[in-house]
């Protein structure tokens, strides 16, 4: 475990649906933790970095259910920081049962930018801050687009509130992955568990800010696709690839 940081965790009742199964945001909320945690841990987290006027932000993350953790099921979830690919800083997650078994494998791609421009850093980091080359999903996530020649449905809009906002003053990117099962729609989302999602956080949002999300959806064989995107004004905030 040399690089890594592991938590034992029980599944709790209010992080899981109405099927007792582990939320995709909850998911979410849960490694983004973790990576606060293991970031402070290996010399670059919110502190450290607030100290040169920079900080993390997350933008991108392809995320895997091998199978959902159930509510009061015993998970232990690892974290690794990978080091630097082109302008990201990558970094991956894997839960698994008692017995060792994968539950979700997570990869993600961060950025470091500066608080007062809001510019890419980089080289913030050195090659070997802490990095472990294993990886819970070889691939890093690409770039997640709506098909081309495809009118999308607009599903809502969306006004960035209280409830959203994270501890830098923007919406925390676990809310977009609310957003966009919510924009989905329930019969779905009750009645088919997600095998994937792949999420792109393109542009920060504000509170008062208006999102106009909007879906398309595919159907591959048994497998439903629903490709969700949010717009601030002209500015694409995320575009999110969920299959179920």
């Amino acid at each position: 475990m040399e690089n890594r940081l592991a938590q034992h965790i029980v599944i709790p009742c209010y992080q899981t649906d109405a099927s007792q199964l582990l939320k995709p945001a909850s998911f979410m909320d849960l490694a983004q933790e973790m990576a606060n945690r293991h970031a402070d841990i290996l010399g670059f987290g919110y502190e450290d970095l607030s100290r040169t006027r920079t900080l993390w932000v997350l933008s991108r993350m392809h995320i895997k259910f091998i199978r959902h953790p159930r509510w009061k099921e015993e998970t232990d979830l690892v974290t690794w920081h990978k080091g630097p690919s082109m302008m990201f800083y990558l970094r991956d997650f894997r839960m698994t049962d008692k017995d060792g078994n994968p539950l979700v494998e997570a990869t993600t791609s961060w950025l470091v930018i500066n608080i007062d421009t809001r510019r890419i850093v980089r080289d913030a980091l050195s090659e070997n801050d802490g990095a472990c080359k294993d990886n819970a999903i070889e691939q890093p996530c690409g770039k997640v687009q709506m098909p081309k020649g495809v009118q999308p449905e607009h599903v809502c809009d969306h006004v960035v509130s209280y409830s959203d906002i994270d501890v830098n003053g923007h919406t925390n990117n676990a809310m977009y992955i609310v957003w966009a099962m919510d924009a989905v729609g329930y019969d779905t989302v009750s009645s088919k568990p997600v095998k994937e999602i792949r999420i792109n956080f393109n542009h920060e949002t504000r509170p008062g800010d208006v999102v106009s999300i909007s879906k398309v959806r595919t159907e591959e064989g048994e497998n439903v696709r629903y490709l969700v995107e949010g717009m601030a004004g002209d500015r694409q905030a995320f575009c999110a690839d969920i299959l179920f």
